[in-house]
């Protein structure tokens, strides 16, 4: 049965392990041999290109998959990533590992990919091609970058989410009544109804507001500069689409935040990272990295 909880403590200021009762056997999910840069009771992580690695995991093999790619920006993530592809190059790679990534993923898992809206578009229309099923396209709304001239300010990134058929799993999430972080007032009156919401928090939307940049270094390690995704993001689609002991697949490792979270969330994982996964496994290792403070209420 889908566990009710609220998630991680605001007040906790760093991970805590929990040991799994059923710990796996990695082995069982791919075609031949492989050789892990790290294999822990939850997951199992490979340095590599995710080309090369997804075609040895057998199909209909995971119950979630999440991808945050590289968004072809020209940026440095290491001397094995190619950031700066002409369109129909990235597009055409995206493709490759979409597929793969659809066939590996069960009938009623659910597929989330982190992108900027100019590939989401693209990438989403082509899930469409696969027969994959349209949810959300969800807005995080986060201000990154400068305006540009000639545009509107760019605010949000995309997460698309698809599933494979009809969603086997989706557990509502309620978040707390926004206040104004200055007054420490609610910000909305619903219309004269707030007696009549529910104590536990509003529904979540297609938009979302809450969802913090990674700045300081008590949440990322020293070692990587490039962008990393917030703790509260990946809780949040991992406990809206999964449940405990059910496995997620990151194709790209980046710093290991989905693994982190899987490790701490009871999921097991399937990583892979072609850029060296030393920052990965001090991560997992030393659980030295703070958590985002996250208050939703999973139902």
């Amino acid at each position: 049965m889908p566990d009710t909880d609220i998630l991680i403590d605001p007040s906790r200021m760093s991970q805590k392990r929990l040991a799994f009762e059923n710990p796996w056997d990695y082995k069982e999910f791919f075609i031949g041999k492989i050789k892990p840069a790290l294999n822990t009771p939850m997951g199992v992580l490979i340095e590599g290109n995710c080309l090369k690695y997804l075609p040895k995991i057998k199909s209909d093999a995971v119950d979630m998959v999440f991808a945050d790619p590289p968004f072809n920006l020209g940026k440095e993530y290491g001397k094995k990533v190619n950031d700066n592809l002409p369109d129909e190059k990235y597009i055409e790679f995206s493709k490759k590992w979409i597929s793969e990534c659809a066939r590996i993923l069960k009938d009623g898992g659910a597929f989330f990919i982190y992108n900027l809206p100019k590939w989401n578009v693209i990438l989403g229309a082509y899930l469409f091609e696969l027969g994959l099923v349209f949810r959300h396209w969800i807005a995080i709304n986060i201000k990154a970058g400068l305006p540009i001239q000639g545009r509107l300010y760019p605010s949000h990134y995309s997460l698309l989410y698809f599933s494979k058929g009809k969603a086997k799993t989706f557990r509502k999430i309620r978040t707390p009544i926004e206040t104004c972080r200055h007054c420490g007032g609610e910000i909305k009156d619903y219309g004269g109804h707030r007696d009549a919401m529910n104590p536990l928090g509003v529904n979540l939307t297609d938009i979302w507001n809450d969802i913090p940049p990674v700045r300081h270094w008590k949440f990322k390690s020293k070692k990587r500069k490039a962008n990393q995704l917030s703790t509260k993001l990946l809780s949040r689609v991992v406990h809206m689409s999964t449940n405990k002991g059910e496995v997620v697949l990151d194709p790209f490792g980046g710093s290991g935040t989905t693994y982190d979270v899987c490790e701490n969330e009871r999921r097991h994982w399937i990583g892979i990272e072609l850029e060296s996964c030393d920052v990965i496994i001090e991560r997992l290792e030393s659980g030295n990295l703070h958590y985002h403070p996250n208050s939703d209420y999973v139902e």
